[in-house]
């Protein structure tokens, strides 16, 4: 009998993972257009949208890695999408006074006028997204994804725990494939 309910179980478990994929994928296919409307793909936003908060903090600008911690991306995909950003004139980059090797990144007057004119209907456009779900249903989502995230950032936490000192990076630096 226990087989039986392990083979449902993992079942279960493989539909729920590829559900959360599907629904990740479908959120980016909703979001894409969305955000092409002013020019700027998802990533783009995540960036603009993290300093603008920050700024909002009280934080002028952001170290590289400090914005890539906080967007859980690796380095050199925050480097890329920082650079198209500044092409657009939508961030600016400086070295640090302090230690040339860092570079802080902030929003130019035209990157903070986009994010604030996207932040306008921002919340319209989640509600719609979110439409699908009653405001029960979607707190209940929210306890289970905070819950799953928890989980999963112990599971980095371990793994980086786990890898030689030499080995280990900021969570913006993971080790590359």
């Amino acid at each position: 009998m226990p087989a039986r309910r392990s083979t449902s179980t993992g079942a279960t478990t493989e539909a729920a993972f590829r559900s959360l994929l599907r629904v990740g994928g479908l959120m980016r296919r909703v979001m894409e257009p969305h955000f092409a409307r002013f020019g700027i793909t998802p990533s783009q936003w995540g960036v603009l949208c993290t300093l603008h908060r920050a700024e909002k903090a009280g934080l002028a600008e952001l170290r590289l890695t400090d914005l890539g911690d906080r967007l859980l991306v690796r380095l050199p995909s925050v480097t890329g999408v920082i650079d198209r950003l500044e092409r657009l004139g939508l961030v600016v980059r400086t070295a640090s006074e302090t230690d040339l090797r860092t570079k802080h990144v902030g929003l130019t007057p035209a990157g903070r006028a986009l994010a604030e004119r996207i932040l306008k209907g921002h919340a319209a456009r989640i509600r719609t997204v979110m439409g699908g779900l009653t405001a029960q249903k979607q707190e209940r989502l929210h306890r289970l994804l905070d819950r799953l995230a928890s989980h999963l950032g112990s599971l980095v936490d371990r793994q980086e725990g786990a890898a030689p000192p030499a080995v280990r990076r900021p969570l913006g630096q993971r080790n590359q494939p």
